[in-house]
């Protein structure tokens, strides 16, 4: 039998070298086109090939990387010869099919084949997988081939390979390192495009969690169903019409926990960070630019938005006193004239508002921003009313619960469990203000020989002193508004014996007159 096999694919051989060596190349093409239409008019099957490489790219195809995460499971049960990598932005290891190697998967019951294959082109090289042998450069491409019956067609192309993209892009989303980014500083001497790093970016490796924030638990569990809700409902957007993102105000007293929520809440969604710093921004333009560069499945902060640049409370100064509306005008020309000084942002408010919830806010979805700021009340209405920040969240001084959670974190006291010096400290945060930040610190072990009790201890002495001092700044406050009052009276008659006075001159000039 072998013998015969051999003989029939000499026999082959020979046939196709006389073939092509006394047909001229024009018959050649049209025979092989005609018997392409022939062998694909009996054979039930379509094939569909993603390249590694579309065109003269240098960048691999986003598809064939989704489509080699998707097989990634498959390709390492089915397979006997695989490829390993780590990517750059992932921790685990991907593997691949190697060349010439198939896997078989299912779809709704349908039965459809993966192979991956390489092809060898002579030429010019037009991608970065090539080999030079002698003076020649040969380009070997690869590639993932995708075969089925045509009579599923339909649901192949349709549905199948928008499932596959799908899923490879969301294992890769999960497997990959999140970052936190910051915007370069504006370079003067070169343009945007020049600048090569738009967003520097470090490994986003911070431990905060809801379970470990100190909060209290009905308003922590109201932001986490929140947030949870927001990544399940793109439909719900589009159905809308409405850009797919969400805008959080955080509010409060320093250290009252805005930066750990943010970081929380990135942990939660296992979301990338950017920290927007708007004064290294060159202007509107550029902050456009930014959005556009930054991913989805992101969380974009802008802290301190009332420290960031002077866009903020512009609306509601000008309904002020004809004095101070002169002076805000004169700032805003200064403003306006700072145009000569190329080292200062030209960010203004209607720019910061169109990334928000403008025609711009649009790019990219799955994307949450947050504003914090310690004083609320100096913030444009026009930048926190609700659809550009539809959340407000306001964190403020410690309470008890919030204590609990601190004490089980810093001290290993379970919620479950109290200690006898719980009692007096419930007391004295309700009687005094500590932020949370203030209590950690009082509770963090100093050194080896702190107990619970101890840490306890410095805690309500802190707590003790706090108060103290609260009362004497309440009573020194109180001092100084009764004698604000008391001066305010005084002034106040004065100007009137004032009067009286010039009233009784002028009655005694008009009688000397007469």
């Amino acid at each position: 039998m072998l013998p015969q096999l051999a003989s029939t694919i000499a026999a082959a051989t020979v046939a196709y070298t006389m073939f092509q060596s006394y047909f001229p190349p024009v018959l050649s093409a049209i025979i092989r086109r005609y018997t392409d239409k022939l062998i694909a008019f009996f054979n039930p099957y379509i094939q569909v090939t993603f390249p590694e490489y579309t065109g003269d790219s240098f960048e691999r195809s986003t598809a064939f990387v989704d489509i080699e995460r998707y097989l990634n499971n498959a390709a390492i049960v089915q397979a006997k010869r695989l490829e390993a990598s780590v990517e750059k932005d992932s921790e685990n290891v991907v593997f691949s099919m190697a060349n010439y190697e198939e896997v078989v998967d299912f779809f709704q019951g349908i039965k459809i084949w993966w192979n991956s294959s390489i092809t060898t082109v002579s030429g010019n090289r037009t991608t970065f997988s090539w080999v030079s042998r002698g003076d020649e450069s040969e380009t070997v491409k690869k590639s993932f081939k995708l075969w089925f019956h045509k009579k599923h067609k339909e649901i192949v192309t349709t549905k199948y390979l928008k499932y596959v993209l799908k899923e490879g892009k969301e294992i890769a989303i999960r497997e990959r390192r999140r970052k936190l980014y910051t915007n370069s500083g504006y370079d003067k001497w070169f343009s945007f495009r020049e600048n090569r790093r738009v967003w520097g970016h470090v490994l986003f490796k911070h431990p905060s969690t809801f379970e470990t924030l100190a909060m209290d638990p009905e308003k922590k569990q109201e932001i986490i169903n929140d947030l949870i809700n927001f990544t399940k409902s793109e439909s719900y957007y589009a159905r809308v019409g409405k850009a797919w993102k969400r805008g959080y105000l955080l509010y409060g007293p320093p250290g009252t926990g805005k930066s750990s929520i943010i970081a929380a809440m990135a942990n939660l969604l296992e979301y990338d960070v950017y920290d927007l710093e708007l004064t290294s921004v060159k202007d509107n333009t550029e902050l456009r630019k930014l959005l556009i560069d930054s991913s989805s499945k992101s969380i974009l902060v802008i802290e301190d938005i009332d420290c960031s640049l002077d866009i903020t409370g512009e609306r509601e100064k000008k309904k002020k006193k004809n004095e101070k509306s002169k002076n805000k005008k004169k700032r805003e020309e200064e403003w306006m004239n700072r145009g000569g000084d190329d080292d200062k942002s030209k960010v203004t408010l209607s720019g910061l508002l169109n990334i928000i919830d403008g025609l711009w806010s649009a790019c990219g979805g799955e994307r949450i921003i947050v504003f914090t700021t310690n004083h609320i009340e100096k913030l444009d209405p026009a930048l926190i009313r609700r659809g550009r920040m539809d959340k407000h969240i306001e964190l403020s001084y410690c309470g008890y619960e919030a204590f609990r959670i601190l004490a089980k974190n810093y001290l290993g006291i379970e919620l479950s469990s109290s200690h006898k010096l719980f009692p007096r400290i419930r007391t004295l945060l309700e009687e005094t203000e500590m932020t949370p930040a203030d209590v950690a610190e009082n509770l963090m072990r100093k050194n080896t020989d702190d107990d619970q009790e101890s840490c306890l201890l410095r805690l309500i002495e802190a707590l003790e002193e706090s108060k103290i001092k609260s009362e004497e700044e309440k009573k020194k406050k109180a001092e100084e508004a009764a004698k604000k009052k008391e001066e305010e009276a005084d002034e106040e008659e004065e100007s009137e014996e004032t009067e009286e006075e010039e009233e009784g001159k002028k009655v005694e000039k008009t009688g000397r007159k007469r």
